[in-house]
């Protein structure tokens, strides 16, 4: 090789890399180093200028590889004038890329030699023999890439898990095992969303204040967050696989597969631990109040009057809105969304009827009217509360007495007794390391399973000795709701069935399984809220009986 250069010391470098980070692969690059440091060292007019390494990082391209880049870089600021590398796989398995890069090189002066391939980019057929062997190599990368989706694809479809750990699932092995203490954390994500009414946004704003963490690979709780739990079937014990798909073997850019690629699916194929019921019912929801909003941004649960709010004029839904004054005051408001998005009514230019001419309404005189329907509608408070108190005293009633606390407490010792002797036994000899994890990992998991039991036992330990804490508790709860003392979300978001709104203010409110209809009419300009009601019987006497509230705002109406 030497002789194709002049008798003036040349300055080289030379550029190693391999593909994974296993240990193999870094006895190879160990390897691979030492060889160009020996190799430099004979030839009498060439030293060694470094030696640039890539470890972990694949081949196919050059954008994330660090050392490479800046090799190329210092090679054109001109701080040496070889560059050496065992073949063509190693430097760059894209055609294009070795082209680009080793003529780049060459118009500063720097030339290209690879070894194996016996290819000095200073030779006149180079360009030909270097373009015919980054090919070669190149298809060697596009064969690899095919068997290796091929593997993968078969092992999905035995139900090996491809991914990384979860919230409430860890992935060992290629199987998904229950992480309790993030499995809690999406049992309370349901539970909230169902069986409490509430919104993402509502329930990622709850964990943050709770100082709920995150699994280890989430971002912090978001709108976002929260609705890929609610969607992801694995919690239900459903495995849906290849939802990504790489498209491009030199790029390995993954997208999202929207049916180019068929998704492999395993139903039943792990521990739930959402019921399949409650998953369900939790899609059902989201669709339905997608529909509500109507629109795709599923924020019709964000709020306890959201999705509930009818224009009489157009029929679309009320949204929230916000406004904040010059003075830093925050107005809260309800608008229609026909009128949000096309503005007031009008004939647009194609002689149709767009746009909604509804008034907004404060989001104060709304909460003030449900409070005074509430009131009125609990008028006979003290049936409604010595009938749910003596519900839940029977409840409380039928409870065990008896705790097992001690029972799951001695269970748990037994377990971490056997965990001693077993680590004993692989200390001593007596058993290997493969048998000592075996074990280790059987009775750990028996360990968790009895500690979420005595945690079960003792929070029921303290509902029993809570008995009449809890009723004084509910009582003074729905005391206050009652005469409108206290607004509590869930509380509203569940009661009220729907809310219509007119152009000239009138508000008719209808409460979930009560055969009546409350109406209220906000008037303009006043300071304080008067009301009178008028209970009258419609003809039709198999009707709904129908209440009139006139409520005087104090805030009046304001354009938000």
């Amino acid at each position: 090789m030497q002789n194709k250069f002049d008798n003036q010391i040349k300055r080289v470098a030379a550029y190693c890399r391999v593909s994974t980070d296993s240990s193999d692969q870094a006895n190879s690059l160990e390897s691979q180093k030492r060889y160009f440091n020996e190799y430099i060292r004979r030839q009498p007019l060439w030293e060694l200028y470094n030696v640039y390494v890539d470890e972990g990082i694949s081949g196919t391209s050059t954008k994330k590889r660090a050392s490479f880049n800046r090799m190329i870089e210092e090679a054109k600021d001109g701080q040496f004038d070889i560059v050496i590398t065992k073949e063509i796989s190693r430097f760059a398995r894209n055609t294009l890329d070795s082209l680009q890069y080793t003529r780049e090189l060459k118009t500063h002066g720097v030339s290209v030699i690879f070894m194996n391939d016996n290819i000095n980019t200073l030779d006149v057929d180079s360009e030909l023999r270097l373009a015919i062997m980054s090919s070669i190599a190149q298809e060697e990368v596009r064969k690899t890439s095919d068997r290796v989706k091929w593997g993968q694809r078969r092992l999905m479809e035995q139900g090996v898990v491809f991914g990384r750990d979860m919230l409430g699932y860890d992935v060992r092995d290629g199987k998904l095992y229950i992480n309790e203490e993030g499995a809690e954390i999406v049992r309370l994500i349901f539970h909230k969303y169902l069986d409490e009414g509430k919104g993402c946004h509502v329930i990622a704003n709850e964990l943050r204040e709770a100082g709920i963490k995150t699994s280890t690979y989430m971002k912090d709780w978001s709108y976002t967050v929260i609705l890929r739990v609610l969607k992801n079937e694995k919690y239900c014990g459903d495995l849906v696989q290849q939802k990504t798909y790489t498209p491009d073997y030199l790029t390995h850019a993954k997208k999202k597969n929207n049916g180019e690629v068929e998704f492999v699916v395993i139903r039943d194929h792990h521990e739930p631990i959402i019921s399949r019921e409650r998953f369900e019912a939790a899609q059902r929801e989201l669709e339905r109040r997608k529909k509500l909003q109507g629109a795709k941004n599923g924020f019709a649960n964000r709020y306890p009057m959201s999705g509930k709010i009818i224009c009489a004029e157009c029929g679309s839904t009320f949204i929230h809105t916000k406004r904040t004054s010059t003075n830093g005051t925050e107005h809260n408001g309800w608008s229609c969304i026909t009128k949000q998005r096309q503005g007031t009514k009008r004939i647009n230019s194609n002689s149709e009827e767009v746009g909604c001419s509804n008034n907004n309404i404060h989001d104060t005189d709304m909460r003030s009217i449900l409070q005074y329907v509430i009131a009125d509608a609990m008028k006979d408070r003290d049936t409604i509360l010595d009938s749910v108190i003596g519900t839940v005293s029977e409840v409380l009633k039928s409870c065990k007495e008896k705790s097992n606390t001690e029972y799951f407490e001695a269970e748990i010792q037994k377990v971490e007794n056997k965990k001693e002797k077993l680590l004993d036994m692989c200390l001593s000899g007596d058993i290997d390391s493969a048998e000592y994890k075996k074990g280790f990992d059987r009775l750990n998991n028996e360990h968790l399973k009895l500690l979420e039991k005595l945690q079960k036992e003792k929070a029921h330990s303290e509902l029993i000795a809570n008995k009449i804490q809890i009723i004084e508790e509910i009582k003074n709860f729905i005391q206050k709701i009652a005469v409108g003392e206290v607004w509590d979300d869930t509380f509203y978001r569940n009661i009220i069935e729907k809310i219509i709104v007119h152009d000239d203010r009138t508000v008719d409110v209808y409460l979930k399984l009560i055969p009546e209809k409350w109406q209220a009419k906000i008037l303009q300009g006043k300071t304080e809220i008067e009301a009178y009601k008028n209970i009258f019987t419609n003809q039709d006497t198999s009707g709904p009986i129908s209440v009139s509230v006139a409520f005087n705002s104090g805030n009046g109406i304001v354009n938000l």
